[in-house]
């Protein structure tokens, strides 16, 4: 109660106390609240770090503290992943019951412990070795064995690598332990790396376009009208657009807070292997803006993006979607192929997992991020059999059609936007 009653007072002193509580507290007991301006990284880091500070049970300071070091230490990360790539399995973010960073590399040879000054914060760095093969070898086994894989099941897995351990981690649905077995040692000959059954009585699918999103349109297959969530604004110099998934319907139309909707033209969707973004163009010039809370009133500028290559496992990020709203949680892998045909056929392993239990239907093409960084565009979840989230997949930054990027605080400040994304 106490570190809530800080969080609180924070917000006061920042000066949007009403908008932070309707993030802290029940709707029952949120008032109409005032429009504010763009939130400052401060606010950004402060709002995401309340959320980590619940999950975590610590004070927040400590969240903040913990959130900057999450940032800060993607430079000493990569550097790692380079110094070690002969050896590496991946990299992964601990938690509990410290603040750390987990190395895993292949072989018996030990490493020393050490050290890394990220923001301040001195995050120690452990080496975990035996892992069971390197991170390229599972890749390349996904990349090369993954239709023999589909093949040999019932129904098209999914599947990725497991950074802390280096196994190719398979699920599968509901199996015996004598057939678990049996099917580990089949797709391990197969992909000629070892593989590790996850059994999990659930299904990916793309999150449903529906649900009170803020863009919307009619899917001229069957004549229904459908939503989804605007992920992030973007420019290729001499356009402007928003993001949404690619399963969306093509001519939307946004839905602004206050009513009201602005046409937005279709320009193109890249929905085959590794993308699922639809780009949809705004008459008027757009700013580095999202929607990062349910009710559509607080923007948050995007100030840099974040690299699928540079994400780690455990790395704490957040999502904004019309149905669920905002929320966080941790990466678990970083090289992960949906099952099924949800990339136009086969995914490759270039989509990002996310635990659950937040995201629903409507939820497609919501922005994911940390602070003011963007990593994401969300394209589906894997559910459980009564309905709950599993974990959610997205769509790193990163692929973008060619040509078009983020827009972002680091390049000229456009005014009077017609909208919003998120």
């Amino acid at each position: 109660m106490r570190r809530l009653t800080l969080a609180l007072l924070l917000f006061a002193l920042l000066g949007w106390a009403c908008v932070a509580r309707a993030q802290i507290l029940s709707s029952a007991m949120s008032q109409p609240l005032p429009e504010p301006g763009p939130q400052s990284e401060s606010q950004s880091l402060l709002q995401d770090g309340a959320e980590y500070a619940r999950q975590y049970d610590v004070p927040i300071e400590e969240a903040i503290r913990r959130l900057r070091a999450q940032a800060a230490s993607v430079t000493a990360t990569d550097a790692l992943a380079e110094r070690f790539r002969a050896r590496l399995a991946g990299i992964a973010i601990e938690h509990r019951p410290q603040y750390r960073i987990i190395v895993a590399l292949t072989g018996t040879a030990a490493v020393p412990p050490e050290v890394i000054d990220a923001a301040g914060m001195r995050v120690p760095v452990l080496f975990r070795t035996g892992a069971k093969a390197t991170r390229e070898q599972v890749l390349w086994a996904m990349t090369n064995h993954q239709a023999a894989i589909r093949a040999a099941l019932p129904s098209p897995p999914s599947m990725g690598l497991d950074p802390r351990t280096g196994e190719l981690v398979i699920a599968i649905g509901s199996a015996t332990p004598a057939e678990q077995s049996a099917i580990r040692a089949r797709m391990s000959a197969i992909a000629g790396v070892p593989v590790r059954i996850r059994q999990i009585e659930s299904r990916e699918i793309n999150l449903s376009p529906e649900g009170g999103a803020r863009v919307e349109g009619i899917n001229p297959e069957d004549g229904r009208r459908y939503y989804c969530t605007t992920g992030f604004t973007v420019t290729d110099g001499t356009r402007f657009g928003v993001t949404t998934a690619a399963h969306c319907p093509d001519v939307l139309s946004y839905r602004e807070p206050h009513g009201g909707t602005v046409p937005l033209d279709y320009l193109g969707q890249w929905g085959w292997g590794y993308q699922d973004v639809q780009i949809n163009l705004s008459a008027t010039p757009l700013d580095p803006l999202f929607f990062v809370d349910a009710a559509r009133t607080i923007e948050r500028p995007v100030a840099a993006q974040r690299a699928r290559a540079s994400t780690r496992a455990g790395d704490f990020v957040c999502h904004r979607g019309e149905r669920t709203g905002y929320s966080c949680a941790l990466v678990e892998l970083t090289d992960f192929a949906p099952g099924g045909e949800l990339c136009g056929g086969a995914c490759l392993p270039n989509w990002v997992t996310v635990a659950g239990p937040t995201c629903k239907g409507g939820d497609s093409g919501a922005p994911v991020f940390s602070g003011t960084t963007a990593f994401g565009i969300l394209k589906g979840g894997s559910y459980r059999h009564d309905g709950s989230c599993a974990f959610y997949f997205y769509m790193s930054v990163d692929y973008l059609p060619t040509g078009w990027r983020l827009m972002s605080t680091a390049a000229p400040v456009i005014t009077s936007p017609t909208l919003v994304a998120g």
